[in-house]
């Protein structure tokens, strides 16, 4: 039995986020406007997306873009699609009439969350994009985190460093080094790790000054 949605029906009650979340979706469609265009097209109109199509690729994407289906395909895969890169890129879900190496490498490359082969049938659609646009939402959530940790330590590593060099240029112990650096954050109304850098940057000038 196919699953086919009404695009006036109703998501329904107790559906998770997921599949909420796709009535309304903007989804680009960059497929060539054949059978495979068209089904592809027509189905997500059916889930309630709001349809887009273009072929060849743009160079520039519309705004508000939230997914994209992408026609990987042999006279393609070199194309400059500058907007596939970065933390803003709609969550790319590649189309593949065939597998060989060089298609699938031009998968990876273009950092594709899930793969819809061709052709393309009703059936396998929707799983596609929900998986596709949770494992991407679950992707940029990891990536902020990790981003977020890595700024915490080196914001602990610089706060450290200028505690050696108040320890070493004003002959104090690491509490008291620190409680330097707090006070100084408090007075000044900014963060620890900004005086820490205004020390660390100082020192390096009165470094090279005596050198």
């Amino acid at each position: 039995m196919k699953l086919r949605l009404d695009p006036k029906s109703r998501v329904a009650k107790g559906a998770s986020p997921a599949l909420k979340d796709l009535r309304g979706l903007r989804v680009a469609v960059l497929h060539p406007n054949d059978s495979d265009g068209q089904q592809l097209t027509q189905q997500l109109q059916r889930i309630g997306c709001q349809v887009q199509a273009y072929w060849p690729p743009p160079a520039v994407l519309p705004e508000g873009i939230d997914t994209i289906f992408l026609a990987v395909r042999p006279d393609t895969i070199d194309c400059e699609m500058d907007w596939t890169r970065g933390d803003q890129c709609p969550t790319i879900i590649a189309v593949v009439t065939y597998e060989n190496p060089t298609i699938v490498d031009a998968v990876i490359r273009l950092g594709a969350r899930a793969v819809l082969p061709s052709p393309v049938k009703s059936f396998g659609l929707l799983s596609t994009l929900v998986i596709g646009r949770q494992t991407d939402a679950n992707l940029k959530l990891q990536d902020r985190r990790i981003r977020k940790l890595e700024a915490k330590v080196t914001g602990i590593r610089r706060i450290m460093d200028a505690q050696n060099i108040l320890m070493r240029t004003r002959n104090v112990s690491e509490k008291a080094a620190y409680d330097l650096i707090r006070d100084q954050a408090m007075a000044k109304r900014v963060t620890t790790e900004e005086i820490a850098v205004a020390i660390i940057n100082a020192n390096e000038i009165l470094s090279h000054g005596s050198d």
